[in-house]
């Protein structure tokens, strides 16, 4: 044979006959086969998951349900509750009703009792009323008297003391006005407002603001002598002293 070197005999692997394997066509089929098991391990991942999927939506369908049940059962417990105490409210407010009913019956005849005592009191309450009207009218008239005589002073003080008087909007009570007293700015007022309208006279602001104990006794012999010039004199003095000191 062609193989078999000279001098040697032949093998017996070199009297076998020729065999082909056919190694392209197996390696082929074994890819195929490879293939085919990978698409079946896919398919079978794929139908895991979504039986996996499928179960834990159908959980969460059956969590859903027992929440819904379990609300069901609160709001059913609280209807319950509610009307519960509704009927115990009701109850409540119908004896309380009669309680309120008994009351006023009681009440109706205490009121009859005292109509003739509270009559009386009605008449002794109009009689007091109608004397301290009389009182406040001779007390304005009083102030009328005082305003007439205070009158030529109020003239004297506002043409050469540069003083006035002005209302304030609300009823008897004026503002008085005093101007140059500060050298440093002619311009600058100062002023008071005086309620009128009570038994006794009372200061109710300044501008700028005055040591109040001052106010207080200057306004106290206004009130104890009528000296409406003497008053304003004072408070002209206190705007200065203020003046000077700011």
């Amino acid at each position: 044979m062609s193989g078999a070197q000279p001098g040697t005999e032949p093998s017996l692997a070199d009297t076998l006959p020729a065999v082909d394997f056919n190694f392209n066509d197996l390696r082929e089929r074994m890819a195929q086969f490879t293939l085919r098991f990978d698409e079946f391990i896919e398919r079978g991942r794929k139908r895991v998951l979504e039986e996996r999927n499928a179960f834990r939506m159908s959980l969460a369908d059956v969590e859903e349900q027992k929440r819904q049940r379990n609300q069901a059962i609160s709001q059913f417990q609280s209807k319950t509750s509610n009307h519960a105490h509704a009927i115990a409210k009701e109850a409540q407010e119908k004896e309380e009703m009669q309680d309120a009913i008994e009351s006023l019956s009681n009440q109706k005849e205490e009121h009859l009792a005292r109509r003739d005592q509270v009559k009386a009191e009605i008449a002794s309450v109009q009689v007091t009323v109608r004397q301290r009207r009389e009182a406040q009218l001779a007390h304005q008239r009083s102030l009328d008297a005082q305003a007439r005589q205070n009158a030529p002073e109020l003239r004297f003080w506002e043409t050469c003391l540069g003083m006035r008087i002005e209302g304030t909007g609300v009823d008897d009570q004026l503002k008085f006005v005093f101007v140059s007293l500060d050298e440093r700015d002619p311009e600058r007022e100062c002023w008071f407002e005086l309620q009128m309208g009570g038994r006794e006279n009372e200061v109710a602001a300044t501008k700028p603001r005055l040591d109040r104990d001052e106010v207080d006794g200057a306004q106290d012999k206004l009130n104890g002598s009528g000296d409406l010039a003497g008053f304003l004199k004072a408070m002209r003095s206190m705007f200065i002293a203020t003046v000077r000191r700011t």
